[in-house]
C-alpha cells in the first residue's frame, strides 16, 4: 500500500487529507503551532496514523511522498520578518532597488491610495544600504563581456559583508540573464572564502529583464532561502526519523511541487505555495464533477483567497506584487485579503465597522477559543448568531466559550455602536459577506468575465458558514462545498493531487518575425534544464509534459501577454501563428480591437514548464444513496440561528453531515454540521449531496435580488 498525504500549514490550522491508493480518503486537522509550524505538521499526521488504526511510523513507511504548502515563507516577506542579507550588483547600478522605477509608487496600491499622492511612500527598502555593494565588471546586451570582474575587489567586498554579520548574500548583475559567468564566479569566490554563506544568482532565480524586479526577486529569496533550508531539513529529518519512506516535496506558486532539498535554491518560488493548493484541487474535482469554469475560494483562519480556472485550466501569472516589489515567480493568479474566520473586527476612525486583515490567528485565536485572545472575530460573531455550535470546533475537541465571543463583541463593537450584541454580530456577518463578494468581482469581472458563466467552489474551515452569501454578491447561481472526506482540508487535498511542476526562462528580446532556429535555440536549452531538473526528482513519473510559451508585447508597451508556442519544429509559419494567438490573447484581456499591429510585436521572456505527471490521482469515493430526498433522519437539532439581521433569530433545523447520503435535499435555511467545518444554506437555497457526498447550494437571484 502506498499513501500519498498533502499537508496544508494555514496561520490557524494545520490540515493533511491521505489517499491510501484503493480508493480510500482521510483528513484531519490541527491548530498550528507557530514559531515551529513543523510540530503541528507532526501532530496532524498523527490524527491521520489514529484514523487508519496504524503507528504513525508505520504509516510514514508506507507513504510515496508528503506534498506539503507553507506560508512561513510569505509571512516572513509580508511582515518584513527576515534576515539582514547582502546585495552584490555591477558597479553604478546599487540604487536601483532604491530608486524602485516608477513602479515603487504604485505597485500593490488601491485605486484610492494612489489618490492619495501625499501618502505615497517608497519606504519598503530591501536592503540596509551598507550590505548593498557594487563590482566592478560589464556584459553587454548582447552577452558579450565587455570589462572582466574584478575578482580581487569581489573578495574585499565579500570578507566586507562576512565580517558585518551577514551569511546569504544576493548577486544580481547587469544583462547575467544573457551570460551568467561573472555571476557564476563570484559564488566560486564567495565559497572559497566561507562554504556557508547561502548564495543566490539572479541569473538562476529570475532570468529576465528588467533589472529592479530581477534584483528584488533575487533579494527575496535569499531573504527566505536559509530559513525554508533550515525548516524543510529539520522537518525531513525529523519525518525520516520517523520512517518515512518517500521525498517531501514542496508546493510552488506555479502549482506544482518541487522536491525539499531543490527549493531553498529558489525559494521565492514557494511563496505562495498554500495559497494554489485550493485551486489545484478544485481543478481535480472540476474534472470529476464536469466544471471547466469555477471561481476557486478558500476562507481559512487567517485569509480569504480566490482563484479563476477558465475552460479547465487555472489562470497563471508571471509575476506578483509583496509590499510594492514586482517578483517574478511564474503562479497561479490566487488574489486574497485578510477575511478568514480569525480576521479582527474593528471600528475606524469614524466609527466604520472593518473587518482584517489582522488576524487573531493560532495563537491566541478568536475570543471565543479561550487563549487570552480579546478582540471580536468573524468566528466568535458566527458562535454568537448560532452558526456555529456551543460544544466547539473538530467534533467538540476545540472547545468554544459563546460568553467570551460575546463580551469581545460587546466592548469592542456593539456599546461603541450602540448595537446590541446579537445585531452587532449580525452586522460583523453582513461585513465580511460583502467584502468577500467585493474580492470576487475583482477576481471574476475585472478579468473580463461574466460570473454567470461560473460556478463557485468554497472551501476551508471558515468559507462554507458564508458562500451562499458571497456567491449571491457577484450573481453566481450555483455553489459546491467539497465535502466528502475532505471537508475544510480541501487546500491540502489539492497538495496530494498535485504533480511536480518545474520552471526555466531565459529573457531574449527581439521583434517579430523571429528566426525559427533562434527560437528553437532558446527552446531547447530551456526544455534541457528542465528535464535534468525533473530528473532531480527522486520519483517516477507516469508522463513529462512539456508546455512553451513566450511573453509578447506590442512594441514600446509594458504590458506582455503569455502566449503558447506549439512543441517541435518552427517554421515561419508557426512563428506567425504565435503573433495571431498574441493578439488575440491581449484582443481577449484588453478589448477587441486594442491591439496596435503596426507598432510591431516583440517577444521578450521565454517559458518552459515541465510537468512530472505522478501515478497517483487522488479521486473522492462515491457516497451511499439514499432512499429518498427527504434529509430529515440526518437532522440532529433545531436552534436558533440569525443569518439574516434584519429577519433576526429564527427556528433553524441542523443537520449531522455523517448521516446524509447522495440525494438528499437540504431546504434552507439550514445549517450542516461537519467535524471539520460548517456549512449555511441560507433561506431561498437549497443544497443537494451529490454522489462525491459534495453539497451543492442553489443560489436563488431573485431572492438575492430583493435582499
Amino acid at each position: 500500500m502506498a499513501y500519498v498525504i498533502g499537508v496544508d500549514v494555514g496561520g490557524t490550522f494545520t490540515d493533511a487529507v491521505l489517499d491510501d491508493g484503493d480508493g480510500q480518503i482521510i483528513a484531519g486537522k490541527s491548530p498550528s503551532t507557530p514559531p515551529d509550524y513543523s510540530q503541528g505538521v507532526m501532530d496532524v499526521l498523527n490524527v491521520l496514523a489514529d484514523q487508519l488504526g496504524r503507528p504513525l511510523d508505520d504509516m510514514l513507511a508506507d507513504t510515496h511522498h508528503i506534498a506539503h504548502g507553507t506560508t512561513s515563507s510569505l509571512n516572513a516577506l509580508v511582515m518584513g520578518q527576515v534576515p539582514e542579507v547582502g546585495f552584490l550588483t555591477t558597479k553604478g547600478h546599487r540604487d536601483s532597488i532604491y530608486i524602485m522605477n516608477v513602479e515603487g509608487r504604485y505597485l500593490g496600491r488601491s485605486p484610492e491610495q494612489l489618490q492619495n499622492v501625499l501618502a505615497q511612500s517608497k519606504s519598503h527598502g530591501l536592503v540596509d544600504k551598507r550590505h548593498a555593494l557594487e563590482v566592478t565588471e560589464r556584459v553587454d546586451r548582447d552577452g558579450r563581456v565587455v570589462v572582466a570582474l574584478d575578482e580581487d575587489e569581489v573578495r574585499a567586498t565579500v570578507r566586507r559583508l562576512l565580517d558585518d554579520g551577514i551569511s546569504a548574500i544576493a548577486v544580481s548583475l547587469l544583462w547575467s540573464f544573457r551570460n551568467p559567468a561573472h555571476e557564476q564566479r563570484i559564488r566560486e569566490i564567495v565559497h572559497e572564502i566561507d562554504s556557508s554563506v547561502f548564495v543566490s544568482l539572479s541569473s538562476e532565480v529570475s532570468p529576465r529583464i528588467r533589472e529592479f524586479a530581477r534584483n528584488a526577486t533575487t533579494i527575496m529569496s535569499t531573504q527566505i532561502g536559509p530559513g525554508l533550508r533550515s525548516y524543510l531539513g529539520h522537518l525531513e529529518s525529523t519525518l525520516r526519523e520517523h520512517r518515512l519512506a518517500g521525498p517531501l516535496l514542496v508546493m510552488q506558486s506555479n502549482g506544482g511541487a518541487v522536491a525539499a532539498a531543490e527549493a531553498p535554491s529558489n525559494a521565492i518560488s514557494t511563496v505562495g505555495s498554500v495559497l494554489t493548493g485550493g485551486v489545484v484541487g478544485s481543478v481535480s474535482l472540476g474534472k470529476q464533477l464536469g466544471h471547466r469554469n469555477i471561481i476557486a475560494t478558500d476562507a481559512g483562519g487567517t485569509t480569504f483567497l480566490a482563484g479563476l480556472i477558465v475552460d479547465g485550466e487555472p489562470v497563471r501569472s508571471s509575476t506578483t506584487i509583496i509590499n510594492h516589489h514586482p517578483i517574478n515567480v511564474p503562479t497561479l493568479e490566487v488574489h486574497a485579503i485578510g477575511s478568514g474566520g480569525g480576521a479582527i473586527a474593528w471600528l475606524d476612525a469614524g466609527g466604520n465597522l472593518q473587518i482584517g486583515p489582522h488576524s487573531a490567528q493560532a495563537v491566541p485565536g478568536p475570543a471565543c477559543y479561550g487563549q487570552g485572545g480579546t478582540e471580536p472575530t468573524n468566528t466568535d460573531a458566527n458562535l454568537v448568531l448560532g452558526i456555529l455550535p456551543e460544544r466547539g470546533l473538530l467534533g467538540g475537541r476545540k472547545a468554544l466559550d459563546v460568553n467570551l465571543a460575546r463580551e469581545a463583541i460587546r466592548t469592542r463593537i456593539a456599546e461603541p455602536l450602540g448595537l446590541s450584541v446579537e445585531d452587532a454580530a449580525a452586522a460583523i456577518y453582513e461585513v465580511q459577506n460583502a467584502q468577500t463578494g467585493d474580492l470576487l468581482r475583482k477576481t471574476v469581472v475585472e478579468a473580463g468575465h461574466d460570473p454567470r458563466d461560473f460556478i463557485v467552489y468554497a472551501f476551508g474551515g471558515s468559507g462554507p458558514a458564508h458562500c451562499g452569501r458571497y456567491a449571491q454578491e457577484i450573481g453566481v447561481t450555483d455553489v459546491v462545498v467539497p465535502l466528502g472526506p475532505v471537508a475544510s482540508a480541501f487546500s491540502a487535498y489539492g497538495l496530494a493531487s498535485s504533480d511536480i511542476v518545474l520552471a526555466k526562462e531565459l529573457s531574449d528580446p527581439a521583434a517579430m518575425p523571429l528566426d525559427p532556429a533562434r527560437v528553437e535555440e532558446n527552446f531547447r536549452l530551456l526544455e534541457d534544464q528542465v528535464r535534468e531538473m525533473l530528473g532531480r526528482q527522486g520519483l517516477t513519473f507516469s508522463r513529462i509534459d512539456i508546455e512553451r510559451e513566450i511573453d509578447m508585447r506590442y512594441t514600446m508597451q509594458l504590458a506582455e501577454v503569455a502566449t503558447p508556442v506549439p512543441d517541435g519544429s518552427l517554421s515561419a509559419t508557426e512563428m506567425a501563428q504565435v503573433s495571431d494567438a498574441f493578439e488575440q490573447r491581449y484582443a481577449d484581456l484588453y478589448g477587441k480591437d486594442s491591439g496596435f499591429r503596426e507598432a510591431g510585436i516583440q517577444a521578450i521572456t521565454y517559458r518552459v514548464r515541465g510537468t512530472g505527471v505522478l501515478p497517483f490521482t487522488p479521486e473522492l469515493p462515491e457516497l451511499k444513496s439514499a432512499e429518498s430526498r427527504d434529509a430529515h433522519s440526518a437532522r440532529s437539532a433545531v436552534r436558533k440561528v440569525c443569518l439574516d439581521g434584519r429577519r433576526g433569530y429564527v427556528d433553524t433545523d441542523i443537520y449531522d453531515y455523517a448521516k446524509l447520503r447522495s440525494g438528499h435535499v437540504i431546504p434552507g435555511p439550514a445549517v450542516i454540521e461537519v467535524p471539520t467545518t460548517t456549512v449555511v444554506v441560507p433561506a431561498g437555497t437549497t443544497g443537494t449531496i451529490d454522489h462525491l457526498g459534495n453539497l451543492t447550494i442553489s443560489v436563488d437571484q431573485t431572492n438575492a435580488q430583493e435582499r
